[in-house]
């Protein structure tokens, strides 16, 4: 999913870059349920969210978060689907931009191959990022420096990464038992999330 870019050589630049990523094979042989690239990037974008791969409801419509975790996602935030969806505001990379498949228990790991052809260069073309929610270990490991051991020590840790980083678990109802197990993630995280996505929108 990309949004059309103004015609500028930087632009034309980072066009050629978005679709030689939706057009990637280079996990081909390692999906078994075929390749099916899924972001949202666009140099004007001031949230990246940073995400896991895409599940199976994301690989069949091609649209980013577009199931129960994206649901809840935007109610973490407080934004609609449009904004959400704009991808002048908001970015969507995952670690792997195709979905990895089933595993024994849920969905396998992002494909290994994914981040490291891919994201530092994508992320040098948007500037602009002001807040970048880290969803899961995964993103987490790439994105913060030195994170605690596990995801609840990450996320309990949220204040220690700045202003620019914002540590969360994953949306999914799957994670509904750790939510309740982690009251404190709604009274303080989803309160500083909230008004950093409104700092972050209104350019602050």
């Amino acid at each position: 999913m990309q949004a059309s870019l103004s015609t500028t050589p930087a632009s034309d630049a980072y066009v050629s870059l978005l679709a030689d990523a939706q057009g990637c094979t280079l996990c081909a042989d390692e999906l078994k349920d075929g390749v099916r690239p899924v972001f949202q990037a666009h140099p004007d974008a001031r949230i990246l969210i940073a995400g896991q791969a895409p599940g199976s409801k994301v690989h069949a419509t091609g649209v980013p978060f577009d199931d129960p975790s994206g649901d809840r996602l935007r109610a973490w935030m407080a934004i609609d689907r449009d904004v959400f969806y704009d991808a002048r505001k908001l970015a969507i990379l995952p670690m792997g931009f195709c979905y990895p498949g089933k595993g024994k228990s849920g969905d396998l790991p992002p494909q290994a191959r994914c981040a490291p052809a891919w994201r530092a260069k994508m992320l040098a073309g948007m500037p602009n990022i002001q807040l970048t929610l880290v969803i899961g270990q995964y993103a987490q490991a790439w994105h913060l420096d030195a994170p605690p051991q596990n995801l609840t020590e990450t996320v309990r840790a949220w204040a220690s990464f700045g202003e620019s980083m914002l540590p969360l678990p994953h949306p999914s109802p799957r994670n509904n038992i750790w939510l309740k197990k982690n009251l404190w993630f709604e009274a303080e995280v989803l309160v500083h999330l909230r008004a950093r996505v409104a700092q972050a929108l209104a350019g602050k």
